[in-house]
């Protein structure tokens, strides 16, 4: 499984630019439209694709990725509809990666070991377990790196060089670098400083190093691009679902379209960085 997050980073530096990994909630606004808007990102312009598990109680999400999730709650979504979009999404791309990206608690009520199986069956290919510190790593980490997932983790600005190989030893697929310090989508980061902070992780390990939390547009998405080897992009694609939805919260004819028409700009605002920079 994680073949496929290793062959797409391999695909992105052979074409000489940056990964785009888009973020959306699962089952938001509800089964059907989000597994549309799943279908819609590769051919879109994204590269891997992070799919957010709903939770009642998150503790890195900003206004937007929480309203989304308690929509999705709302329209009736589970870890186990959830699963059953992957397996669906499956059905149609064997080859863009999944991360399933959330918190431990719903993981821990579905039973690990059942968790990591169905997951394999349906097709994801690692997780993002955003409240899982290296020293719960017996919980869920190492039994997700035994089962053939890659285990994705977070740093942050307040991530020393002391932290930092703590924080990497256990860490595959890629590093997920959070460019602000607070919840996803509330700020923008200083691109400047993003780039020292990526040089400074990539010193520690060969993983690549996405940044994410705060890039909103395709300019933004090119200026972190130039010094990192992906880029995540989730609230701005969660606001664009939200904008097209109806006065009852309903997706619309306008739902998928929304989506992709931004993931667009974003493609091509990474795919645009590495070649202006080789010019």
């Amino acid at each position: 499984m994680t073949d496929r997050i290793a062959a797409r980073f391999a695909r992105c530096r052979a074409e000489g630019r940056a990964a785009l990994v888009t973020y959306v909630m699962a089952g938001d606004p509800d089964p059907e439209t989000s597994l549309a808007i799943l279908s819609a990102l590769p051919e879109a312009g994204a590269d891997i694709v992070e799919f957010g598990l709903p939770f009642t109680d998150p503790m890195a999400d900003g206004p937007a990725i929480q309203a989304a999730g308690l929509r999705a709650l709302k329209a009736g979504q589970t870890t186990v509809k959830t699963l059953e979009l992957v397996r669906r999404f499956r059905e149609t791309d064997p080859d863009t990666p999944v991360i399933l990206m959330g918190y431990f608690n719903p993981i821990y009520v579905y039973g690990v070991e059942r968790f990591l199986a169905d997951a394999k069956a349906a097709g994801a290919d690692g997780f993002i377990v955003v409240d899982l510190p290296p020293e719960m790593d017996e919980e869920f980490c190492l039994p997700a790196l035994q089962a053939g997932f890659a285990f994705i983790r977070l740093a942050t600005p307040t991530t020393d060089d002391r932290r930092l190989p703590t924080v990497l030893r256990n860490t595959a697929g890629f590093v997920y670098y959070v460019s602000i310090t607070g919840v996803t989508g509330t700020a923008t980061p200083d691109f400047g400083r993003v780039a020292e902070a990526v040089a400074r992780i990539k010193r520690h390990t060969e993983l690549p190093v996405v940044v994410g939390f705060g890039v909103k547009s395709g300019e933004h998405a090119a200026a972190v691009a130039r010094g990192a080897d992906g880029v995540v992009v989730g609230s701005a694609i969660v606001d664009a679902v939200a904008r097209s939805l109806d006065a009852d919260g309903h997706g619309t004819a306008e739902t998928v379209p929304s989506v992709t028409a931004l993931v667009r700009d974003l493609a091509r605002g990474v795919r645009s960085a590495r070649k202006a920079r080789a010019a």
